[in-house]
């Protein structure tokens, strides 16, 4: 019997709540993905300025084996207070590592760089936190300028009054029993490509804003000026699969996403970006951990798409909808 690859909602994926909270005048949010019964996770950082909370608990020689949250910000570095409100929220329910005194839950996190949009004095802290858990829930999952993704944008390498806004995106599939989403707040540096047709979705654009000018070959032509004339960027997401992975395999299977950011993101991992992908696995199903890989980078491609299709505009920034609407 031929096994079918078919597309399923994100939140089809049981055992993971997702919910989401923003400041949309302030243009910076928060995601989190909670697995009440712990999941196996794994973290790849490629970026060359992250921004990340207890990922050293990831490294598979260390103790914990279980982590019961992963939240995605912005906020840059103040954005990782948010992580306080989703362990309050989190210990409120006894979801965590058991101490006898309490429980403590494993919150892992990544933040992005959104300060140059909207107010910057605004970021994601303990209470928008507290609030993305609050919906959490596995209803159809929604996509765009919300979220991690609310002050998301790219092509940023001639400044903001040239980039564009991007947001939060996802992806998923199912073959057979095995499920595998990805979900992704893209802030990149540069260009988004869509592999499918080869063109730039959203990106750099030319001084009258109505094409792109390609990030990449604007870095080639002043390959000798060493000046920092943007900011940090950072795209970061997380892969969801209810496969049965070790800490180590889980590790691995974010390494392998990490090929949909470069299938992708035109340049990805430079030294201004902090690209980081988490894995979380569920444990349901026994699976080839090199199938799983290669949908890991087919469903983080498509998220990162996804992303800035479903980009709304913001902060007087256009989005990818905006240039087709002109033809």
């Amino acid at each position: 019997m031929e096994i079918s690859t078919k597309e399923i909602d994100f939140t089809d994926i049981e055992g993971i709540l997702v919910g989401n909270a923003e400041d949309q005048q302030a243009a910076t949010g928060c995601t989190v993905l909670i697995s009440e019964n712990g999941a196996t996770v794994g973290v790849d950082v490629r970026g060359g300025a992250p921004g990340t909370r207890e990922t050293d608990l990831l490294n598979p020689v260390n103790l914990i084996e279980k982590v019961h949250a992963v939240f995605l910000a912005g906020g840059s570095a103040f954005g990782l207070d948010a992580g306080s409100g989703v362990m309050q929220f989190l210990e409120e329910r006894k979801i965590g590592f058991d101490v006898q005194v309490t429980t403590v839950p494993i919150v892992c996190g990544a933040v992005l760089f959104d300060l140059t949009i909207g107010n910057h004095t605004v970021r994601p802290g303990k209470e928008m936190g507290y609030q993305a858990c609050r919906n959490a829930s596995n209803s159809p999952f929604r996509q765009g300028s919300i979220g991690a993704g609310t002050g998301a944008t790219v092509g940023k390498i001639c400044g903001m009054d040239r980039a564009m806004k991007s947001g939060l995106g996802c992806y998923a599939l199912q073959v057979g029993s095995l499920k595998i989403g990805a979900l992704v707040a893209v802030n990149c540096l540069g260009d988004v490509m869509d592999p499918l047709t080869g063109r730039i979705v959203a990106g750099t654009l030319s001084e009258n804003r109505m094409e792109f000018v390609g990030t990449e070959k604007i870095m080639i032509e002043s390959h000798a000026e060493k000046k920092n004339l943007f900011v940090s960027n950072t795209t970061i997401g997380v892969v969801t699969t209810n496969a049965l992975l070790t800490k180590s395999q889980a590790t691995k299977l974010a390494s392998m996403a990490q090929n949909g950011y470069a299938r992708t993101l035109r340049p990805a991992h430079t030294m201004f970006d902090g690209d980081t992908i988490f894995a979380m696995a569920t444990g349901e199903i026994e699976a080839d951990l090199n199938v799983v890989g290669l949908l890991a980078a087919r469903t983080m491609e498509r998220a990162v798409v996804s992303a800035v299709m479903h980009a709304t505009p913001l902060c007087g920034l256009p989005c990818s909808s905006d240039l087709q609407d002109r033809g």
